[in-house]
């Protein structure tokens, strides 16, 4: 008996290992390979802000944005009061978020689309032809006031040096420059002193 439960442990383990297993290719019930950019991926961005009597909720999808890739903006807008939907148009464009343009230089802002309430949603596609930070503004008006949403969309993936790496490596080039300097000073002054001691 008590050699049986070694064999039984091993015949076990054995069966086990050479037991297939199994491929998960489904997601939420769904086949993963029907699963496209309006599929229900989880947001890149998703934030919620208060402008003037309306909560304004605004997802872009995919969660990483490519370029050449279709995506997709969906902004919801209520009234803060009684939660009623905005039953206007919203307008959607886009400008480059680079250095350039915070200083008021570089590309303007292009219109990307006008859209109408759908199903509770206002759903704005986009496509970029480069990688780069943009800035999306959505504008409604109500109440006779306009109102715009500014948020920030990367496409691509982020730059391996960023700003802040590009003024650490050149406040790192200044300050070698200063000290190859204040040594050619100081050798220059000691060979000065040598030459004057020597007359």
């Amino acid at each position: 008996m008590k050699r049986l439960v070694p064999v039984a442990l091993l015949a076990a383990s054995c069966w086990l290992a050479l037991a297939g297993f199994a491929v998960a290719h489904h997601v939420l019930g769904r086949p993963s390979y029907s699963l496209g950019e309006d599929s229900n991926t989880p947001p890149s961005l998703q934030a919620e802000v208060r402008i003037g009597d309306y909560y304004v909720t605004y997802m872009v999808f995919p969660a990483f944005p490519k370029p050449e890739r279709p995506g997709r903006i969906n902004l919801y807008v209520t009234r803060v009061d009684d939660g009623t939907l905005y039953p206007g148009k919203v307008a959607f464009t886009v400008r480059e978020a680079s250095w350039l343009s915070w200083i008021g230089l570089g590309g303007g802002e292009a219109g990307i689309g006008v859209q109408s309430l759908d199903d509770g949603v206002f759903r704005q596609a986009f496509s970029f032809h480069r990688t780069g930070d943009y800035i999306i503004s959505a504008a409604f008006e109500a109440d006779g006031e306009r109102h715009v949403i500014d948020f920030p969309l990367r496409v691509g993936p982020p730059p391996t040096v960023g700003p802040i790496g590009i003024i650490v490596g050149l406040l790192a080039i200044v300050l070698l420059s200063v000290t190859l300097i204040q040594r050619r000073r100081t050798m220059t002054g000691k060979i000065r002193g040598a030459r004057e001691h020597s007359k």
